[in-house]
């Protein structure tokens, strides 16, 4: 096996350079669906842009949000046998992750394309809307292949350090994409279809790459074609670590299918300065999802290397960079987030409308900051149903009882997005507690057998 660096060094400059191509690779991925909605905003209608994004978007999460959680699992397991020096065991994981990005594709490309067009109706999707929607949603879940091998490979790639590679590709993809985009729509003018074809072969292309790049590799985790299948052992604590994760994203998403549910009795305007919106607050949770991302993987190498110490510093610094990267971020769009919106669309009261929901939510960004990174830290060494417990608990429950009983007595657009930071607040609370007094870290060392590199007490009481 080659040379761990994440397992020396200094932490903060290692995070950081582990950080910033994940990030990068997010905001390039989050451009497929934002260059959709602009363009169809520009150059199809409102209802185009209420349909690409809004329901549609929540649908997709719902489904992909569950495989991606499942994944994780994935993620962690290759990251501690790589760290470990496992090389058989990391082969193993390896393949048997490839094997669940295609089933995985398969079997959410039939539920998907079955399912969305009943879960919009009972969504409450505006009549005007549906047709926008049902064609869009349909052609996304058609290449779901795609999506899921992609979003697995550059997982294996990122749990054995490198995340320049999936960067490169996203890069180049949603350039396609975006090329695509402008060929499909404004001179073939196949609208919202246009934009779902575009974003399907983009992916396509993203997912031949990252196979091949896996294919020649040198390393332990190279694929080999005939070796992908499903080791159930391995695939036992995949779903052991993953599943939690998936289950906490389902929930998570089904609260906001709640909300989006009661966003669509506002109205066509509303839902479309909701979809917009959700493209600028994408840039908040990328950055976020790619501290917590770096964390996990950071935590899972050094738990296999037996090197506890580095994980604990690792919360500290990568807690002090999420939380000064949140207040920057909530200045910037608070008072500049006006100019965001004439991307997607000229239309001044969906601006107004949106501009409202901006003010609202993100002053309170920050309280999100410990969720993603404690939790990304718990995951990474294998603790799982904690964390998914208390982020149903404090987000997903919560969330659900605030839209049955705050929005009938105030019904407006900002009592209904008002639940988000106010649950967000709570379940920080809740992961500040557990990770520290809940002995997480040393109920881990104790079930898989491991020995810790410095006993002392932090080890115990963390």
């Amino acid at each position: 096996m080659k040379e761990n660096r994440i397992t020396e060094g200094v932490i903060w400059k290692q995070l950081l350079a582990f950080f910033f191509p994940i990030l990068l690779g997010t905001f390039f991925q989050q451009l497929y669906n934002t260059v959709d909605a602009i363009i169809v905003g520009n150059f199809v209608s409102t209802q185009a842009l209420a349909a690409v994004g809004g329901a549609t978007g929540t649908i997709i999460n719902l489904l992909v949000g569950f495989f991606v959680g499942l994944s994780a699992g994935a993620t962690v397991i290759i990251s501690q046998y790589y760290g470990a020096r496992r090389a058989k065991e990391t082969m193993q994981a390896v393949h048997t992750s490839v094997a669940m990005g295609i089933a995985g594709g398969l079997l959410f490309m039939v539920v998907g394309m079955l399912v969305s067009p009943w879960a919009l109706r009972m969504m409450g999707t505006p009549e005007d809307v549906m047709e926008y929607a049902v064609t869009y949603i349909e052609i996304y879940f058609g290449g779901m292949v795609f999506n899921l091998v992609y979003n697995m490979g550059s997982g294996i790639l990122r749990a054995v350090g490198d995340s320049r590679r999936p960067l490169y590709f996203l890069i180049l993809c949603t350039v396609l994409n975006l090329v695509l985009d402008l060929l499909f729509v404004p001179v073939f003018r196949w609208g919202v279809a246009g934009v779902g074809i575009a974003t399907v072969l983009s992916q396509a292309v993203s997912a031949v790459l990252i196979i091949i790049v896996l294919m020649r590799s040198d390393d332990v985790y190279k694929v080999y074609l005939k070796e992908i299948r499903l080791d159930f052992y391995i695939l036992r604590n995949i779903i052991q670590i993953g599943l939690p994760a998936g289950l906490q994203s389902v929930m998570y998403n089904i609260s906001n299918v709640l909300i989006q549910s009661t966003i669509n009795t506002f109205g066509t305007n509303t839902v479309a300065a909701w979809t917009a919106y959700g493209k600028i607050d994408g840039l908040f949770w990328m950055i976020m999802g790619a501290f917590g991302t770096s964390v996990t993987t950071f935590s899972g190498q050094n738990f296999g290397a037996q090197k506890y110490h580095r994980i604990r510093k690792s919360v500290r610094i990568c807690l002090i960079m999420a939380f000064g990267t949140a207040f920057f971020l909530s200045t910037v769009l608070y008072f500049w987030g006006s100019y965001v919106y004439q991307l997607f669309t000229g239309d001044q009261d969906v601006i107004r409308i949106g501009m409202d929901i901006l003010h609202t939510m993100v002053p309170f960004y920050f309280t999100y900051v410990c969720i993603e990174i404690l939790s990304g830290t718990m995951r990474g060494t294998g603790d799982s149903l904690i964390p998914m417990i208390i982020t149903c608990l404090g987000i997903c429950v919560l969330r659900v009882a605030w839209i049955a009983v705050a929005v009938p007595q105030w019904h407006m657009i900002e009592t209904a997005i008002l639940g988000y930071p106010i649950t967000w607040a709570i379940t920080s609370i809740l992961f500040i507690i557990y990770y520290l007094q809940g002995g997480w870290l040393r109920r881990r060392i104790q079930r898989l057998g491991f020995e810790p590199e410095v006993r002392d007490k932090k080890v115990h009481h963390t």
